[in-house]
């Protein structure tokens, strides 16, 4: 981030600071603003008063279009009532997805590396192999019926690479349809669906949860400052 945008210097402390230099996007930033605003039901416009900004900056920055200084990021933080860290941090996900064809290997050693993902936090990881087989039920709309799976605790995410056959995963309004070598990333607190397109799939499945509390939308969006 660069110094071309002016704010307030906020409250981080020094270690928190040093995060700031891990970013490669402002894209991370502008979605974890624009969704702990949003889940404070706060407009842009009082955000901004809060942070001390004006709200044109505040839009550039949910926009991702933004170059906000840290004490500008840390000012936003603070008035969410969050850790600068919190800002930083990959909490949520979008869709995220790899097609094996556009899979780069690197040579390491005696053998070579393919990097799937990389996504930063703490919590719990759980690594699972999941056979699925094709259901038997109707198609709609072409596509076979399948139940949706309930929603996991907020923060959820799979992480799924195919290792054999074909499927349909993804949150159920938004399912992609993967091959072998596929690499998919997708929340898993929402609906979501696991489906064979083929007589057999295997899946090679990382599920990871936070290890903080996830926000709920509240009428009171006075919180105290969480790490």
């Amino acid at each position: 981030m660069s110094d071309a945008t002016q704010g307030q210097s906020g409250s981080a402390r020094p270690d928190e600071l040093a995060t700031s230099h891990v970013i490669d996007s402002n894209e991370l930033v502008a979605r974890n603003v624009r969704r702990y605003r949003e889940e404070r039901r706060l407009s842009l416009g009082e955000l901004a008063r809060r942070a001390g900004l004006s709200k044109q900056t505040l839009s550039k920055i949910e926009l991702g279009i933004g170059n906000p200084t840290v004490g500008t990021v840390a000012a936003i933080a603070n008035a969410l009532g969050l850790s600068l860290r919190r800002l930083l941090t990959e909490w949520g996900s979008q869709v995220y997805l790899r097609r094996a064809g556009e899979a780069v290997w690197v040579e390491r050693g005696a053998g070579s590396e393919r990097q799937l993902d990389k996504i930063y936090g703490s919590g719990d990881v759980r690594t699972t192999m999941l056979r699925l087989k094709r259901p038997t039920s109707s198609r709609t709309k072409g596509k076979l019926a399948t139940p949706p799976l309930a929603a996991h605790a907020r923060g959820v995410l799979h992480h799924c690479l195919v290792l054999s056959g074909s499927v349909r995963l993804g949150p159920a309004e938004e399912t992609a349809e993967l091959d072998t070598g596929d690499f998919v990333r997708f929340p898993g607190d929402t609906a979501h669906i696991f489906q064979s397109l083929t007589p057999e799939a295997t899946i090679h499945l990382l599920t990871t949860k936070p290890g903080v509390p996830q926000f709920q939308p509240a009428q009171d969006v006075t919180v105290a400052q969480q790490p």
